[in-house]
């Protein structure tokens, strides 16, 4: 699909160790693809876990991190999608904001490096069962992620630029956003297009995606055409 003049802008909501967002990652890359070039996207990081001190989910009854691991069983079963719940046992991460920290950093270098290093974050808890939540672990997923795209990604710059006022501050931006729109699930998606807007709230699947896109930009329904 060629690129096209007007976009539909496209904010997404979400966090590095939230398992409903890995799920769903197989229809967010689908609809990439297939709608190449209509979509303006722009990732915030909403800091799902702060520290488990401040966190409860009531509605999953999670207040600690063991009770966490269920939460990832359920999502991979009603998904199919693989999902390393082990992590809740064998080395739980304390927080989700270093992680998050750690995508708007790689924001700092390109959207092309943020998306890439976010990926390689959600592979290294998601699947191998690391925990994103230590510096150490971030600076190797920074090195493995430059060693896969050099061309993309300094692993060098990304370890000066960690922690760092700019990439705090973007950070606190994003928790901002998350906050004044009241997003409490993730992954949330808005799309805007010519004054109209969707909002798609948790995991959903890949025909809402569509029929959303369809709704705003009715000319790109070919198969009404």
């Amino acid at each position: 699909m060629a690129a096209i003049a007007e976009q539909v802008k496209i904010t997404y909501y979400t966090d590095p160790l939230c398992c409903w967002s890995w799920a769903f990652e197989e229809h967010w890359q689908k609809l990439q693809q297939e709608f190449k070039g209509l979509l303006n996207i722009d990732y915030r990081m909403g800091g799902l876990l702060s520290d488990w001190k401040n966190f409860s989910d009531p509605i999953n009854n999670v207040t600690r991190p063991v009770q966490m691991g269920p939460v990832w069983m359920e999502a991979k079963h009603i998904t199919g999608v693989p999902i390393n719940d082990l992590v809740w046992i064998n080395d739980p991460p304390a927080s989700s904001y270093p992680a998050c920290i750690a995508v708007k950093t790689a924001a700092l270098q390109s959207s092309a490096a943020e998306v890439m290093y976010l990926r390689k974050l959600r592979e290294a808890v998601m699947i191998d069962g690391r925990n994103i939540s230590r510096h150490e672990t971030l600076i190797a997923i920074a090195k493995e992620t430059e060693t896969e795209s050099m061309h993309i990604f300094n692993a060098g710059r990304f370890a000066e630029e960690y922690n760092s006022e700019k990439s705090i501050q973007s950070f606190r931006e994003d928790l901002q956003k998350v906050r004044y729109h009241q997003i409490s699930r993730f992954p949330t998606i808005t799309m805007s297009y010519r004054g109209n807007g969707i909002l798609i709230a948790g995991y959903r699947p890949y025909d809402v995606l569509l029929e959303a896109i369809y709704t705003l930009c009715p000319e790109r329904n070919t198969a009404v055409q």
